[in-house]
């Protein structure tokens, strides 16, 4: 039986859980569908070309109107990335000072206005910089709608709703692909960014007109305010200061408030760092994304290199796809079944984990390609299988009000430490054994190490603080504590 976690009253008129999940599948799907169309031929492009005869071709896409490098053509593709991983801590400590609907409201305002952008961009740099804002506009996204997902899920379904929401990322990226190929050839590359910008439009608006929902473990917008004016009150009475004083009173508040943020946030990370399941849950995403994240890069190639496969793209990009939503999907089920409890989460992870890179070397072993196209998928539905277990870990091993903060460190790491440097390093030890079969065999392995460490945490002591009373109360001016303001006296400002 569900159990609903806000007081219906709280909730706007328009609320639904069931609308909540699809409106938040819906953003997730367009979000990747602008990572699969920029990675798209229709967008992407290629450079002009002339043959030894002299006849030349004019190129198409981005990368021929711009006429970028093959380097800056890899850096355009991934500078999304860098708002991002900047931008995901920042929202999330923003979420316990200010509402996170409307966080997300104004995160999805910047995507929109990024993505847009892209699509009036006149060179290398302007598309960049609006590359790099789509990163920005993503991130609230990303660290605050698990929550919200999470927070009104069925108790019995929690982690097949996050499976959804997941399951979004291999069929968004893969609409992409088809609709970047489709809108790009037959009118014009910008136009599949103004297209994209159009289909985000009303949800900023959503997340702006509407009255916002509430996050579990965080106190309301009205407490907030309260707290504002009375910290202004214990300033105007501790420092003998007059109601006219505007500027010295502006300045005092806005001195306390970023401290204060700074400390909070400092607190929070300690606290995650020091939580053994976080970590080790972290660690084995880390690997795990290792090994993804090459696999997307480099997987082309290597199946064209090994089995001469004349579609390597299409066959490696249909397995993921379909491996992708169907094993996303299945381990959401697979969870809910055995009863969705950390330890539960992490004997899924290891074991899902385990056999798939098993089934995966063996594929990489045959010399058939109809064998490996068997064995690969399998191993792709078990290792994709990890992908709402682990979420779901990094959900409920932490204080309702640090799940924001969860999910943001771990995108961040995952990055930065996982697939950011697995492709180029895989390319060394490519270039240095000149076998993409080793390679790919070696690549693999990694799996084993995901896998050992997930197995470690099967014996962990973890607690699902899920339903702890975690919501912060409205400070007062009886505890609001004076600190020296800049290194000064309290006595003064």
């Amino acid at each position: 039986m569900a159990n609903p976690p806000h007081d219906s009253t709280s909730n706007p008129s328009w609320f639904r859980p069931q609308r909540l999940l699809l409106i938040f599948c819906v953003i997730n799907m367009i979000n990747y569908m602008d990572r699969g169309a920029i990675a798209s031929n229709g967008v992407n492009g290629s450079l002009g070309s002339c043959t030894d005869s002299g006849i030349c071709t004019s190129g198409s896409g981005i990368q021929g109107d711009f006429n970028l490098s093959n380097f800056q053509d890899g850096i355009l593709s991934s500078a999304f990335m860098v708002g991002l991983l900047v931008a995901s801590p920042i929202f999330a400590s923003l979420a316990k000072s200010h509402n996170p609907f409307r966080l997300i409201g104004v995160g999805l305002s910047v995507w929109t206005f990024a993505v847009a952008g892209c699509g009036c961009s006149f060179d290398f740099w302007s598309i960049t910089i609006c590359r790099m804002l789509v990163g920005v506009g993503e991130a609230s996204f990303i660290s605050l709608a698990a929550p919200f997902i999470d927070d009104n899920a069925p108790i019995e379904q929690k982690t097949a709703w996050l499976a959804t929401f997941y399951m979004c990322i291999p069929a968004g990226t893969a609409l992409g692909y088809v609709y970047g190929g489709l809108v790009g050839s037959q009118f014009n590359w910008r136009v599949a960014f103004w297209g994209m910008a159009i289909l985000m439009l009303p949800f900023p608006i959503l997340g702006f007109l509407t009255k916002p929902l509430q996050l579990k473990g965080f106190a309301s917008g009205k407490s907030k305010e309260i707290v504002a004016l009375e910290i202004e009150e214990a300033y105007l009475i501790d420092d003998g200061m007059h109601a006219g004083d505007e500027v010295c009173i502006r300045k005092s508040k806005s001195t306390f408030e970023l401290w204060n943020q700074c400390t909070r946030f400092l607190k929070d990370m300690q606290v995650l760092l020091l939580d053994q399941v976080y970590v080790i849950n972290v660690l084995g995403y880390v690997s795990y994304n290792f090994v993804i994240g090459a696999y997307s890069y480099w997987g082309p190639k290597a199946g064209y290199n090994i089995y001469h496969m004349s579609n390597a793209d299409l066959l490696f990009g249909g397995i993921t796809i379909v491996c992708g939503i169907l094993g996303t999907l299945s381990g959401g089920l697979i969870l809910d079944k055995m009863n969705s409890t950390i330890s539960n989460a992490f004997k899924l992870l290891s074991g899902a984990t385990f056999l798939g890179t098993i089934m995966c070397l063996s594929a990489f072993c045959l010399r058939g390609l109809s064998g490996f196209i068997v064995l690969f998928s399998i191993g792709e539905l078990l290792i994709f299988a990890t992908q709402a277990p682990v979420n779901y870990i990094s959900l409920h091993c932490v204080k309702p009000s640090l799940r924001p903060l969860s999910m943001a460190i771990s995108t961040v790491s995952i990055h930065i430490f996982g697939d950011v440097p697995s492709s180029p390093l895989v390319g060394v030890l490519q270039d240095h054994i000149q076998n993409w079969r080793k390679t790919a065999l070696i690549l693999t392995c990694v799996f084993f190490l995901a896998a050992g460490i997930w197995f470690a945490g099967i014996f962990l002591r973890s607690v699902d603080r899920f339903n702890e009373d975690d919501e912060e109360q409205p400070a007062t001016t009886r505890n609001v504590k004076r600190e020296p303001l800049l290194g000064g006296s309290s006595d003064g400002i």
